[in-house]
């Protein structure tokens, strides 16, 4: 079974940037996807970024294209997502997870969360405030 920890989130001011970490084991690292989301109070769950470990294919949220960057290492067992010019609407708390679903056309890119509801961990505070 896999477990996954996050860790890194923090408060920074607009504008300001954070990486997180995700740690996972107990699985095939380099076989799996792992997917960024985040939870907002009063919000859906989103989906912001995943990447697939066998060939580092990376896709984005359209709400972080561009500002926020998946990456993994493979020898550490470590997803991390390096967020820049954060603004107040990226303020949540983030997990991540095994395996997403993308939805992409010409004009619209979702990052769908795949995995089962409450096998992700304990996720990271991220605040965005001035």
């Amino acid at each position: 079974q896999v477990q996954l920890v996050e860790s890194g989130g923090g408060s920074v001011q607009p504008g300001g940037s954070l990486r997180l970490s995700c740690a996972v084991s107990g699985d095939n690292f380099d076989d799996c996807s792992i997917v960024w989301f985040r939870q907002a109070p009063g919000k859906e769950r989103e989906g912001v970024a995943c990447i697939s470990n066998s060939d580092s294919s990376a896709y984005y949220a359209d709400s972080v294209k561009g500002r926020f960057i998946i990456s993994s290492d493979n020898h550490k067992n470590t997803v991390f997502l390096q967020m820049n010019r954060l603004t107040a609407a990226d303020t949540a708390v983030y997990y991540c997870a095994k395996g997403c679903r993308i939805h992409a056309d010409r004009t619209k890119t979702v990052v769908e969360v795949t995995a089962r509801p409450g096998s992700w961990g304990q996720g990271t505070q991220v605040t965005v405030s001035s």
